[in-house]
């Protein structure tokens, strides 16, 4: 029952992997089931709002199967998934992997314009949200997405009017996006009626485990977004890989203020890591110092994933002082680079932490700094590849490797990378070499002490506090606005975050343009508010490579040396 539109493994490589026990030849729930039944009474999943035992986590996820069983959806139908951190997130997961629904791991921050691409590129038949979330009304989005495309069915709204998003009709359909609706709510809180524990068990029994598990987005440097599959084999394989570098133990706490949907906090180990191992994950809404140190102290956390904009904010509130922190073991950095700097005033504030960078990409490899490695190599480097199998070369740009110590660019291949992304012919032809490495455009040199430092990236893309800003996407945008000639998207140094998105705009003769303007007339095009260009450069002209393209690092750099009096920024 494969997937079409899915690349394989080549069947030498997949055999490898079995042989090693790499791959187990199991559905992604199934090692799940198994955590449920052997950590019944321990505490799973804690939200701002309550908890879930495992013994709770797996009743709450069968009832929502199940009811979603009865509402039509069936194995490898593709769900937009775009819940903020909260405990019914993971019951919908877990829900989606024992129907073998894939889910498609959008944002909260996502808008129109994201959700119709993710929705056209899959043929998504349902889409789970907040109802309204900040400035967006899910409800009215899903009705305008389930106008445009017919496949997309079903829209699942958590939250609904406020009442507990009980749905309008006796059968669930009806709820505040109108019919084709159902609330989250209801779902938990119904009794399944057609279906039943038997039939799971048939739809587990039938799953392909080479079939994808789930959907990650890949943050690439085109407009169109690219789904990344990552199959059962590879993905419970990748949270085992995970979670055995970073120190685990019984009665553990993971904290997780990141986007859940994101890699890193869902699998490398997050969610699936921690629980696979018995411990106890917080999915916590907001990640403002106050609430993040009172989470700490009152749980008892012991590991916590960020991005180095996170840590470089706590580390410098005031509140720090009156918390005792104690109780952090690892904080696992990823995301961008982290500063020696930033990690040693950490290791003074979370005094008995140890900083574990990692570098990692939603189309599979990871490397992590190993907790006993040297306090040198654990300050330069972002570590290195977690498995034996995971194949890496650095390449020159005539392809050729280049010998330790020089910069290269990222070439992986191995047991848990993607071998092409989905639907996508065309770019996986320059997005893989011909025997199969994945080309991150991640630049890289191989340190002494066989760890890796990042040196940056050929991709054209933003790196905004961990999250990859496509400029190609951005600039295209831009381009439409009436007093636009030309635009170049660049980055531009930012201390907390690293880097933050600069326009620098040719202007049509006799317009003019403010950084309000452009932000106003990018708001209308319904695109994720971390995509806002935060800068404005009105430049006469561009400077271009011998071949006549905009030379982006040369911009950048004359950006970062010098402001004046016609860039605008917001904060």
């Amino acid at each position: 029952m494969a997937l079409p539109g899915v690349i394989p493994f080549p069947e030498e490589f997949a055999a490898r992997y079995r042989a090693r026990g790499y791959w187990e030849d199991r559905p992604l729930i199934s090692h799940f089931l198994a955590a449920f039944r052997d950590h019944a009474g321990r505490v799973a999943v804690i939200d701002d709002e309550g908890s879930y035992t495992y013994a709770e986590l797996a009743a709450a996820s069968e009832r929502v199967a199940l009811n979603l069983l009865d509402l039509g959806l069936r194995p490898l139908d593709r769900v937009v998934l775009q819940l903020p951190n909260t405990r019914r997130f993971a019951s919908l997961y877990f829900a989606l992997q024992r129907i073998g629904a894939i889910p498609i791991m959008a944002l909260p921050s996502h808008r129109y314009r994201e959700l119709r691409q993710f929705v056209a590129l899959s043929g998504a038949v349902a889409a789970a949200a907040p109802a309204s979330l900040g400035d967006a009304d899910f409800a009215e989005l899903h009705r305008r997405l389930r106008a445009e495309h017919g496949h997309l069915r079903l829209s699942i709204l958590a939250g609904a009017d406020g009442d507990g998003g009980a749905p309008a009709g006796e059968d669930g359909r009806a709820g505040p996006g109108g019919a084709g609706t159902v609330s989250l709510e209801y779902l938990h809180e119904r009794r399944p009626t057609g279906h039943g524990p038997a039939d799971l068990e048939q739809i587990a029994a039938r799953i392909d485990p080479c079939d994808p598990a789930v959907f990650q987005l890949s943050g690439g440097t085109t407009g169109i977004p690219k789904l990344i599959p990552r199959t059962h084999n590879d993905y419970a394989f990748n949270s085992k890989l995970a979670v055995s570098v970073c120190d685990v133990r019984d009665g553990d706490v993971l904290l997780n203020v990141l986007p859940i949907s994101h890699n890193l906090p869902l699998a490398c180990p997050g969610l699936q890591g921690f629980l696979l191992s018995g411990a106890t994950v917080y999915l916590a809404r907001s990640n403002r110092a106050a609430d993040v140190f009172a989470v700490i102290d009152r749980h008892r956390v012991t590991h916590i994933h960020v991005v180095p904009a996170l840590l470089i904010r706590w580390i410098n509130d005031p509140l720090a002082a009156r918390h005792d922190l104690g109780s952090v073991r690892v904080i696992q950095s990823g995301g961008q680079r982290l500063q020696p700097e930033t990690r040693r005033r950490a290791e003074k504030v979370f005094r008995n932490v140890t900083v574990q960078e990692n570098f990692g990409m939603s189309e599979g490899l990871l490397m992590f700094v190993r907790l006993d490695d040297p306090p040198e190599v654990r300050l330069e480097t972002v570590g290195r590849p977690v498995c034996p199998d995971d194949e890496v070369r650095l390449v020159g740009e005539d392809g050729a490797d280049v010998p330790d110590g020089e910069v290269g660019e990222l070439l992986a291949r191995g047991p848990y990378t993607l071998r092409g992304y989905y639907n996508a012919p065309e770019h996986n032809q320059r997005a893989f070499t011909p025997d199969g490495f994945y080309r991150s455009g991640d630049l890289m040199w191989r340190h002494p002490s066989g760890n890796y430092v990042v040196a940056g990236r050929s991709k054209d893309l933003i790196n905004r506090g961990g999250e990859k800003i496509s400029a190609e996407e951005v600039e295209n945008l831009i381009l439409t606005h009436p007093a636009v000639l030309n635009v170049a998207c660049v980055p531009v140094p930012d201390p907390v975050l690293g880097e933050r998105m600069c326009a620098c705009v040719i202007l049509r003769p006799g317009h003019g343009l403010t950084l309000g303007d452009l932000v106003e007339f990018l708001k209308a095009q319904e695109i994720a508010r971390h995509k806002l260009p935060e800068r404005l450069e009105i430049v006469g002209s561009f400077p271009l490579s011998p071949v006549g393209k905009v030379a982006k690092r040369e911009l950048a750099a004359r950006l970062a040396a010098r402001r004046d009096d016609v860039t605008q920024e917001v904060g």
